[in-house]
């Protein structure tokens, strides 16, 4: 199953979500949702009404509650930690159980999300737009964010390239490791520990220098694959 966490905005608020591209559905943080309907600004708050109303509806014998998955997510803290996640069906039947003048805004803007992945699936440059949208959102310079979306293109040719090989994600990993030393004479990790990373996505704490050396060692890399 191939996951790709996001981060979405309601009303101004983050909400944690997942994509999952074998199932095709995304999967939402309960505690922001709750956080969102409440209008809490209080983390805490939020995963203690969760904890109470959770005890309620098992005890109801809610199956919404009871088949809920817990994944992991990038906590506020920046570490990764196991949360409850409900899909958009789950969810809708959880907001039920959420008294709040909020519920049938946050339902309409669900399905606006849900629907906007579909499209994207089906025109990638819709995913590009919004990459674009979301970067200038985080205040990256245009230059900039011309050279991280062709990073991501030339990554993309490089990865097709392994994967028609036959190669798997701890290869990946070992692959740009090696490409990654080649130009900065440092690995991934390394290269992470040196900006001070941790969970954060490497190539979007790059320079534009850095993003230009990193997507020419990986084009070439391409090239003399084919």
């Amino acid at each position: 199953m191939t996951k790709k966490e996001s981060l979405k905005l309601f009303e101004g608020k983050n909400v944690r979500a997942i994509w999952d591209d074998r199932q095709e559905k995304w999967y939402f943080s309960i505690v922001d949702i709750i956080a969102v309907l409440t209008d809490s600004h209080d983390y805490q708050a939020a995963r203690n009404y969760w904890k109470v109303l959770k005890n309620r509806l098992v005890k109801e014998g809610n199956e919404t509650v009871t088949n809920c998955n817990q994944l992991k997510m990038q906590a506020f803290d920046g570490k990764m930690r196991m949360t409850d996640v409900a899909d958009t069906e789950q969810l809708f039947r959880l907001i039920q159980s959420i008294p709040s003048p909020k519920a049938e805004p946050f339902k309409r803007w669900m399905s606006q999300v849900a629907s906007e992945r579909i499209d994207q699936m089906q025109d990638p440059e819709l995913s590009i737009d919004q990459a674009i949208m979301d970067y200038k959102r985080l205040g990256y310079s245009d230059n900039w964010i011309n050279q991280r979306i062709k990073s991501i293109e030339v990554r993309k040719e490089l990865t097709d390239e392994w994967e028609s090989r036959g190669m798997d994600g701890m290869q990946y990993a070992s692959l740009t490791d090696i490409i990654t030393k080649e130009w900065s004479g440092r690995t991934t990790r390394e290269y992470k520990r040196l900006k001070g990373l941790k969970k954060e996505n490497l190539r979007d704490n790059m320079t534009n220098i850095e993003l230009a050396l990193n997507t020419l060692a990986e084009a070439s890399t391409t090239e003399i694959s084919t």
